[in-house]
């Protein structure tokens, strides 16, 4: 694959000299670097650097050929790259329910080609959505869920997600738990947002255990997903001071800005490839 801007990630033991040959690398195939940033974790011994890149003059990279001479000319630091086309949009199936503040404006953006993602489906157990997403030309599957319909129901979505050779799921309020079958096979990544601050007050109805433990902020978490429930690395993260007036009805309506806002920082970091796993954390360049 041919590409003229690119983003390298990479991740290795931490061990001087690492950066320096990753930019000569770079260097000695024509690369102009317009973003280098790097992080070396004390605690895990990990190194891990984001490099954007692209030549002077215009003309393309061969996507496969750098990642084979990298991993071959770093093989002593054991390395483990990955170059992205920073030019193509991540291409996002959209899981929704039936609230639908965070659909609406990951729709708005990706409209007016402010996020970089290209929404090829959106999955929903409930209909309420449906003309919203159709109106906007994106194809809308209607996949009701129960305990006797889950197992065909998460096949049907992930046949979607591979026919649209997609990378990304994106759970907006999508209150269906995946089930570890189809985790652990996912070729890809799943994001989520969730209506607390966590790791306080995770599962169901946040914003009434909220309410009845009395608290004075409440927040929205963006998320991997996992096996464990809102337990995945965090990516983003807010809140929002709240005072004791506050009912669980008037939390969800003061939520819902902050929902969208955090779950769509999570996607823009991430459809810009500034995210880098290190175990149950993130790192970030932002």
């Amino acid at each position: 694959m041919k590409a003229k801007k690119i983003i390298l990630q990479f991740i290795c033991p931490d061990k001087a000299g690492v950066l320096s040959c990753a930019t000569q690398f770079l260097f000695k195939r024509g690369a102009f670097m317009t973003e280098v940033s790097s992080f070396s974790d004390h605690d895990t011994k990990k190194f891990f650097s984001r490099i954007a890149f692209e030549k002077e003059d215009g003309s393309d990279f061969d996507l496969g050929e750098l990642e084979n001479d990298f991993s071959a000319e770093l093989k002593d630091f054991q390395v483990e790259g990955k170059f992205f086309n920073a030019e193509e949009p991540c291409k996002t199936v959209i899981a929704v329910s039936k609230e639908g503040h965070c659909l609406n404006d990951l729709i708005h953006r990706w409209k007016i080609g402010s996020l970089p993602i290209d929404i090829t489906a959106v999955i929903s157990n409930h209909e309420t959505s449906k003309d919203l997403v159709e109106w906007n030309n994106i194809p809308f599957h209607f996949l009701p869920v129960t305990s006797d319909t889950k197992d065909k129901q998460e096949k049907l979505f992930k046949d979607i997600y591979q026919e649209t050779k997609s990378e990304l799921i994106i759970l907006a309020r999508y209150m269906q738990i995946l089930s570890p079958e189809f985790l652990n096979n996912l070729d890809g990544d799943c994001i989520n947002i969730h209506h607390s601050f966590l790791p306080g007050f995770k599962g169901a109805k946040p914003y009434h255990q909220a309410h009845e433990r009395g608290v004075k902020i409440i927040g929205a978490t963006s998320h991997y997903v996992t096996t464990d429930l809102d337990e995945g690395p965090i990516i983003e993260q807010d809140i929002l001071r709240i005072d004791h007036s506050a009912s669980p009805e008037s939390m969800q309506e003061s939520g819902y800005d902050i929902e969208s806002a955090v779950l769509l920082r999570a996607v823009r970091l991430f459809s810009e490839r500034r995210i880098l796993l290190n175990g149950l954390k993130t790192v970030i360049f932002s």
